[in-house]
């Protein structure tokens, strides 16, 4: 510090240094980042090993864990890599965080006409003949009802998310089926009411009712 160009020269290592020590530090940004997630998930184990996911809108298993990235194993055996910073960061669903048991839900439309407890009872045989079943939870809901059609919803419980999706595939063939053999006429359909009109033509009482012209073209076809 005491000599002029000597203290110019120190001056311009020490900028050298801090220029270096920055774009290290921008370099290292992601590996520290990896790091330091590395020690939240050792801590916090939001994941582990075998694990059931869904990562991106994939379904699947942890099956590997790094120190940078965690590699996912897909229903269809594709593999997802996915930084393991990402499950610091972002929301993702993990249903084995605490038990591996779940809840299924199958949703089946159906007319007006449908005797809902003949299906609950049907639902109770599917669930105990399938070997699937845990036994816990089941039950059959109406659960919405539009102009056309009701939505039950069938609920079954499961020992794991394996389990619970080729049981809720089962169900939902099973009940589909039951609904053709017994009521075929519960099946969704579109009704349409076609009376013959007062001055003979055939295009629905419904259009006169409302006072709507009929086309020129229309009258002519019937």
């Amino acid at each position: 510090m005491t000599f002029p160009n000597i203290r110019h020269l120190g001056e311009s290592l020490f900028a050298s240094a801090g220029l270096a020590a920055v774009v290290a530090g921008l370099a290292a940004r992601t590996t520290l980042s990896s790091l330091l997630a590395g020690v939240q998930i050792a801590l916090t184990q939001p994941i582990r090993l075998d694990d059931v996911v869904i990562v991106e809108g994939e379904w699947g298993w942890i099956e590997e864990i790094t120190t940078t990235y965690v590699v996912v194993r897909v229903w269809d055996l594709r593999r997802l890599v996915v930084p393991l910073s990402y499950f610091i960061e972002k929301p993702f669903q993990n249903w084995t965080r605490r038990t591996a048991d779940l809840l299924g839900t199958v949703f089946v439309y159906t007319d007006y006409n449908v005797p809902v407890d003949q299906i609950r009872r049907e639902l109770h045989d599917i669930l105990e003949r399938s070997g699937m079943w845990d036994g816990r939870v089941w039950g059959l809901e109406v659960t919405n009802a539009t102009d056309r059609t009701m939505e039950l919803r069938a609920l079954m419980s499961a020992t794991d998310g394996p389990k619970a999706w080729d049981l809720r595939c089962h169900v939902r063939e099973k009940l589909i089926d039951f609904l053709q053999k017994n009521y075929p006429l519960s099946l969704p359909r579109v009704r349409a009411d076609i009376n013959p009109s007062p001055n003979g033509n055939h295009l629905g009482s419904r259009v006169e009712r409302e006072g709507a012209e009929i086309p020129a073209s229309l009258q002519r076809s019937t």
